[in-house]
């Protein structure tokens, strides 16, 4: 009787509670930037700065908003930052689901060694490269252009997505594939029109990543553009600080506003993300 209860004691304080627990913690601290952020976007400069410190504005305002998009434009930096986004993410996943198939099915003499290459690329920090890229797309005479900033994101996603995608493939039997090309299919349609789809959560997963990461790229999208017009979201919320001064409510409602798309997204494909996730997680 006493070891069923110690035993029943000991699933109760390694199960549930202590899960919910650590969940809350995880939960508070994923969530605490983003509500201060926000919660700054909505007070005016006095109340941000009054004494003792209010957690929650007393008397919320859009205000900071419409400043905003009013002192910067901050509707091109959106739509600079959605385009190479969008247009990263679709070179990112086309290359790395070719290369992830390949990977995948064929029978490389050095498989293993490609892999270890991609994993160890994928571990470069940024600054490293920065030199390098930037003397490649001024040799290209790609300078401020979208295309200096696809090129370089579409690389640096290509390490994590490929891999996350080869697990997926493994896991599909290629008695499907073979089926399919008895009934006609090519080998890049059973790719695309069997394999593809059975992987679709990891390929959202890839995805929602390639497209997170070129959103949120800061460096590379300072580095290699100087015109105001062509601008992503990252460099223009810089532009928001003065020499002496800092508008934290208006620099926090600009970073609410590029926080909302990938929100939306990610609300969007949740389940999808979180079971390529896990799949993922599974499979590798």
């Amino acid at each position: 009787m006493s070891m069923t209860l110690a035993s029943a004691s000991t699933s109760f304080l390694s199960g549930k509670p202590l899960r919910l627990i650590a969940a809350g913690i995880l939960l508070i601290n994923g969530m605490f930037p983003a509500l201060w952020i926000l919660f700054t976007s909505l007070k005016t400069e006095a109340e941000l700065t009054a004494k003792p410190i209010s957690w929650i504005p007393h008397a919320p305002t859009v205000q900071n908003f419409v400043q905003a998009f009013s002192d910067q434009p901050l509707h091109i930096f959106l739509f600079n930052s959605f385009m190479v986004a969008l247009l990263s993410t679709a070179l990112t996943l086309l290359v790395s689901v070719l290369a992830a198939y390949a990977l995948a099915r064929l029978n490389l003499t050095y498989r293993g060694l490609i892999l270890s290459l991609i994993i160890a690329v994928s571990t470069f920090p940024l600054v490293t490269l920065l030199v390098p890229l930037f003397e490649i797309m001024r040799a290209l005479n790609l300078l401020n252009s979208w295309t200096a900033l696809i090129l370089p994101y579409t690389v640096l996603s290509l390490p994590v997505c490929t891999l996350m995608l080869v697990s997926f493939f493994e896991g599909i039997p290629r008695d499907l594939e073979n089926a399919a090309m008895i009934d006609g299919c090519t080998r890049m349609g059973a790719l695309f029109k069997v394999v593809v789809p059975l992987c679709a959560p990891g390929v959202f997963t890839a995805g929602i990543l390639a497209f997170v990461n070129a959103w949120d790229e800061f460096l590379l999208a300072l580095s290699f553009n100087s015109n105001p017009s062509l601008r992503t979201l990252p460099v223009g919320i810089q532009l928001y600080q003065g020499e002496f001064a800092f508008p934290w409510p208006v620099i926090s409602a600009a970073l609410v506003v590029g926080i909302v798309p990938v929100a939306i997204l990610i609300v969007i494909f949740q389940e999808r993300v979180v079971s390529g996730l896990t799949a993922g997680g599974i499979k590798g």
